[in-house]
């Protein structure tokens, strides 16, 4: 019996009026209340699809790069999740290290000083200073509460921002990088890396940031162009006495820092270049201070460079200091860790026969590197040294990828982890560990093995600062009150996590911190990627819970940008050779980065951030979370992609037509029993569309299960966008029963079981609003249903081509009405159409929704040419 169009079923609950407005915080609550997406935890590893999702950095804001990457790692999740696997996805929050630290001292206007005793009852500014050298010195501890608190706070904030653009995050498996857990899984990796041999600690020279006051790791290292100047300074010869024999030709060198001439320790030249062939194993005496300094041959001097002779300083640079090493060069340094030239006058200055050398030296004692550069310019002017005017140059300097001022190299203790920068069997065996992962783009992989081969040391993973997990040693003193480095107090794993700076180690009391005979505490801190290269022993439950450890390791997917390859992704890979001896993940999937409109990289250091919270808004002059995750699903893996307002807006409009036309379908009559009726799907053009959606999923099917969703969303879409403009408009008249109700039931079964497939296919990429038009007509989550197959839906001999086909013919009656300037609702009394042989059939079997959906009474159909022609159009008129 024949429905009438306005009797909605009874299985069916449909709004007055659709809206994308309220879904996200209606849906965001629901999906929590429900735990739609939490983790089973009685379950085998085959069942078990893990992803180790990146920790944000918990300091600030995040932005619109952000929303970017994590919403392909979701779309990857729930598909997932859609073919039944049962998928650990857990998100923490990286908030130890430099980053937190800086953010605190901003935010709160304190600086830390640990010689300053605790003050449990400590009051931030209520209006902090601008200028650090205004902030209020705190403890150590009053500072780690301060961080502390603000990195909890801001938590709270990302995790409202990514429940906002819908992740499917299991919010139970959270974790913060400085909570007790994942500090004692830190700190239980290192012990057990040290024990194995993974792990040392040294004196050696090292990156320092004098900003920041701690050394940093070659990951962490970028090149900032600068301006600077080339200077060309005279070493004479040596004569018998040790003073410069100015009766003879100097040797000149070209060199962008004069304020290192203090710390030279020789000149190296290239072994075949024949300039310097004669000098070779003599001395040349340093300008202004007169240390006798040796000549020396090194392969990796550059002929072409200069004057094709280098200044070895200790320490100008890395090559200074393998110069340094392999020539074993004397040390001469004077720069201190806060970026000056030491106070004291060195030793070897004191001893020079140069009677001026003293007095010189200390014109440039405790200046900045930057002064002491113009300083002593002048001075070698004067002395006549300098041979010409400073010729100004543009050259790439060293930073720490988060600091503000070049890096210098400092000797100082340091901890290190092996990763193949001094080992070449280590280093060929991580890049085999790189072969082992599946790659998304597989061309990333060259950046991974890239990286590898070009590692000149070993990873330091010690820092000099207050706020993360704390190396867990302790020294014990001598009598004279030097530690004993090689011998570490290890605390007991029951113990962890400890703090050696407030904790006690077995066998020792307080009173015997830091006095001869006692102990002292380790005052380092770990590099924040040395926890965060345990993401998968962290959520994992490593050592903890290995019921989880056996389900989930090795991760199946590791998401993350392309930029950090080199640190996280590489770093993690460290981790999980030397301490699981495996891989910690079989999938890498790398994304892009979000780029501003001058195809710029969008990041907060540079300022061109979109703030997440202005686009996600549901209504102008935001677009809504699925709008935004269109964007996203839009861009392929490993492409940097541009900000693109106009996908956004694509995206609400297809966010909007599945409201509008999901309501227009149910409100018929269209229910869940009529879904795969196969017995009621009789019409050619309805077996046609169900013939071309049943190609379309097999096709969004490959593409997933490549990795490919940007291929998957688009053959959604095309499908979608052709079923909605043609086929609704085409089946409208005959779903309201005006052919009878065969064909009413036909078109019914064909919208019921087009709308489960769309919605299904859809749902990864704009999870909101599939789940507001499921919740009309479905029971239980679209997020939890099946993943449509092809083989799991109708088999109909049909072209599926069809459609398309008969859409043109109906696109062109609609033209005809266009050129001649008449409304499309005004009927066409009698036309000829003329289509292609290829289209006729098409045509003829949905002819009855043609004519209805033209509004033509009568036709003349041919087969002929190779287009699609409408000619002898006559029009209704009004009488």
């Amino acid at each position: 019996m024949t429905q009438p169009a306005s009797r909605t079923h009874d299985s069916v609950h449909l709004p007055d009026r659709p809206a994308l407005e309220g879904l996200k915080d209606k849906w965001d609550s629901r999906w929590s209340e429900q735990q739609t997406y939490a983790f089973d935890p009685e379950t085998s590893r085959q069942e078990v699809y893990s992803i180790d999702t990146p920790p944000p950095t918990a300091s600030g804001s995040l932005h619109v790069g952000h929303v970017f990457s994590y919403t392909q790692t979701d779309i990857i999740a729930r598909y997932q999740r859609m073919m039944g696997k049962n998928v650990f996805y857990p998100l923490g929050w990286d908030d130890n290290g430099l980053p937190t630290e800086r953010r605190t001292q901003n935010y709160y206007g304190v600086r830390c000083e640990p010689t300053l005793p605790y003050d449990p009852g400590f009051t931030p500014p209520a209006k902090p200073a601008r200028n650090p050298r205004d902030f209020v010195p705190v403890s150590r501890r009053n500072f780690i509460e301060l961080c502390e608190k603000l990195a909890s706070s801001d938590g709270e904030v990302f995790e409202a921002l990514f429940r906002s653009v819908g992740l499917s995050v299991d919010w139970n498996h959270s974790y913060r990088t400085i909570d007790a857990d994942c500090r004692a899984v830190s700190q239980r990796a290192f012990l057990k890396d040290l024990a194995g041999g993974h792990v040392y600690s040294q004196e050696a020279p090292t990156m320092w940031d004098v900003t920041f006051g701690t050394a940093v790791a070659q990951a962490e290292l970028e090149d900032r162009e600068r301006e600077g100047a080339y200077h060309r300074v005279a070493f004479y010869p040596a004569a018998a006495d040790g003073t410069a024999d100015t009766s003879v030709e100097p040797i000149v060198i070209v060199t962008s820092r004069p304020e290192l001439i203090p710390a030279v320790a020789a000149l190296v030249a290239h072994p075949d270049d024949e300039r310097y062939q004669d000098y070779f194993g003599t001395q040349v005496v340093s300008p202004l201070f007169g240390v006798a300094v040796d000549v020396r041959a090194h392969q990796l001097a550059k002929p072409e460079k200069g004057t094709g002779i280098a200044m070895v300083c200790t320490f100008g640079d890395l090559t200074d200091v393998t110069w340094w090493r392999e020539l074993q060069l004397p040390t001469r340094a004077v720069i201190t860790r806060d970026g000056r030239l030491q106070r004291e006058v060195p030793e070897w200055i004191a001893s020079s026969p140069a009677p001026e050398a003293v007095a010189n030296y200390e014109q440039l004692a405790g200046k900045t590197t930057f002064t002491a550069r113009k300083t002593i310019a002048e001075m070698l002017a004067e002395s006549g040294d300098l041979l010409a005017e400073p010729e100004a140059i543009t050259h790439p300097v060293p930073f720490y990828e988060k600091g503000d001022k070049p890096l210098e190299v400092v000797t100082s203790r340091q901890w290190y982890i092996r990763n193949g920068g001094t080992d070449d069997s280590l280093r060929d065996k991580l890049i085999a560990r790189g072969r082992e992962l599946d790659w998304y783009p597989s061309f990333m992989r060259s950046r991974y093995e890239n990286w590898v081969e070009g590692l000149n040391g070993d990873w330091l993973i010690s820092r000099q600062r207050y706020f993360g997990v704390a190396i867990p040693l302790w020294y014990r003193l001598d009598k004279a009150g030097e530690p004993d480095y090689d011998n570490p107090i290890v605390p007991d794993d029951a113990s962890l996590p400890v703090d050696p700076q407030a904790d006690v180690p077995d066998g020792f009391t307080a009173e015997q911190r830091d006095q001869p005979g006692g102990f002292t505490g380790e005052p380092d801190v770990l590099d924040t990627w040395a926890t965060s290269s345990l993401t998968p022993q962290i959520a994992g439950g490593w050592s903890r819970d290995e019921k989880r450890w056996s389900q989930t390791a090795p991760f199946d997917l590791r998401p993350q940008g392309h930029d950090i390859i080199r640190t996280w992704l590489f770093s993690t890979v460290v981790r999980a050779n030397s301490l699981n001896d495996n891989v910690p993940w079989t999938r890498a999937a790398l994304s892009g980065w979000i780029l501003d409109p001058d195809r710029k990289k969008m990041s907060k250091s540079k300022g061109n951030v979109v703030v997440p919270s202005d686009i996600l808004e549901e209504s102008k002059p935001g677009f809504g979370p699925d709008a935004v995750r269109y964007w996203a699903g839009s861009a392929r893996l490993g492409a940097d992609t541009a900000y693109e307002v106009t996908q956004m807006q694509i995206g609400r409009r297809l966010a909007m037509k599945i409201l509008n036309a999901s309501k227009f379908a149910l409100a018929q009559g269209v229910h869940a029993d009529l879904i795969g009726r196969t017995d009621l799907i009789t019409e050619s053009l309805d077996q046609a569309v169900l013939a071309a959606l049943r190609e379309t999923a097999a096709e969004c099917s490959t593409f997933m299960a490549e990795y490919d969703y940007a291929h998957a969303l688009r053959t959604a879409e095309s499908f979608f966008w052709a079923f909605t403009d043609d086929y609704v408009e085409l089946a409208k008249d005959r779903s309201y029963g005006s052919v009878g109700e065969a064909g009413q039931f036909s078109a019914h079964a064909t919208l019921a079981t087009a709308l489960d497939v769309l919605l299904r296919l859809f749902a990864p990429f704009m999870p909101f609003v599939t789940e507001e038009v499921w919740s009309w007509w479905r029971s239980g989550s679209v997020h939890r249903a099946v993943w449509p197959q092809a083989d799991d839906l109708p088999v109909f001999d049909a072209d599926t081509q069809a459609l398309g086909h008969v859409g043109d013919v109906l696109g062109e009656l609609r033209r005809a009405k266009t050129e001649a300037k008449v409304s499309q609702k005004t009927p066409i009394t009698s036309v000829t159409v003329t289509v292609p042989e290829a289209v006729l059939a098409a045509a003829q079997g949905a002819e009855s929704d043609i004519m209805a959906a033209g509004r033509v009474q009568a036709w003349t159909l041919s087969a002929g040419g190779d287009d699609i022609t409408v000619a002898d159009v006559e029009f209704e008129t009004a009488e």
